[in-house]
């Protein structure tokens, strides 16, 4: 099936040479910028960013709390986002969905539909019911909540006293569903290991990748496990680039630039 979500990936990261993903998560709390102190300002200073990156950049990752925490102003800062990359990389909505069928079928129609991201992370903690609806479209993206980053994963994600691993059901649930080939996993860069158990369950599927810098994962071992047998491993990068240096435009374009010149050298 030409027209995938797996196919318009591989053709983008292929174009910009770049595996990159700059997550737009900005906190007006945190921001540097001095002329930075509201939503409009907020909105220009991002679509900025944008346009300082997208060339080497095929996708950005909004997380919605970051915008929802403004309410409707939030959300329409959110979609004026999407609206501005207008198709020039792929838009993924980290938003972590997932709840029954029905529900779900109206998140997935929020946002394909109204918001019109190319792609989602959802929870699979309610089942294939609850994923089917997001994936119906197989031009649209969907990376299942597999292996994360945080602390506490291991509540959940570790070890069944039967001594089989969640996530590892996580990555055969994918894989048993990705017949249009759009379904993906997030997999934390922090738990090495880990990973790897991943790869060997599920070896074609393609990966959203975050943890790396501020949360101390390893690149280099991050990007080598992700991208074998085809696959396709994304590098999600979000805070070591969006408030790198002074957070000008310079500093956060030459930060984009090196995660970039990093993950291509590990990958020859």
């Amino acid at each position: 099936m030409k027209n995938n979500y797996y196919n318009r990936l591989k053709k983008i990261c292929t174009t910009k040479d770049s595996l990159l993903c700059i997550g737009l998560d900005f906190d007006l709390d945190k921001i540097q910028c001095n002329n930075v102190n509201d939503l409009d300002s907020l909105e220009s200073f991002i679509k900025d960013v944008i346009d300082s990156t997208i060339d080497i950049c095929p996708i950005f990752k909004p997380n919605f709390a970051f915008y929802e925490k403004y309410g409707p102003q939030g959300m329409v800062l959110l979609k004026n986002i999407v609206d501005y990359i207008n198709g020039r990389s792929i838009v993924i909505a980290d938003a972590k969905r997932g709840d029954i069928g029905n529900t779900s079928k109206n998140y997935a129609s929020s946002i394909f539909d109204y918001y019109n991201f190319d792609a989602i992370t959802i929870s699979p903690y309610m089942g294939s019911d609850a994923i089917e609806p997001f994936i119906k479209n197989p031009e649209k993206g969907v990376y299942l909540l597999c292996l994360t980053s945080n602390k506490s994963a291991i509540d959940f994600q570790y070890k069944f006293s039967d001594g089989t691993y969640l996530y590892e059901d996580v990555a055969n649930l994918a894989l048993s569903l990705n017949y249009n080939n759009n379904i993906g996993l997030v997999v934390g860069a922090t738990k090495q290991e880990n990973m790897k158990r991943i790869k060997e369950v599920a070896p074609s599927l393609t990966w959203l990748v975050p943890g790396i810098g501020a949360q101390g994962g390893d690149l280099e071992q991050s990007v080598t496990l992700s991208n074998v047998n085809k696959s396709i491993g994304i590098i999600n990068i979000s805070r070591s680039i969006i408030y790198a240096g002074n957070q000008s435009l310079d500093a956060i374009r030459d930060a984009a630039l090196n995660f970039n010149e990093k993950i291509n050298k590990i990958l020859k």
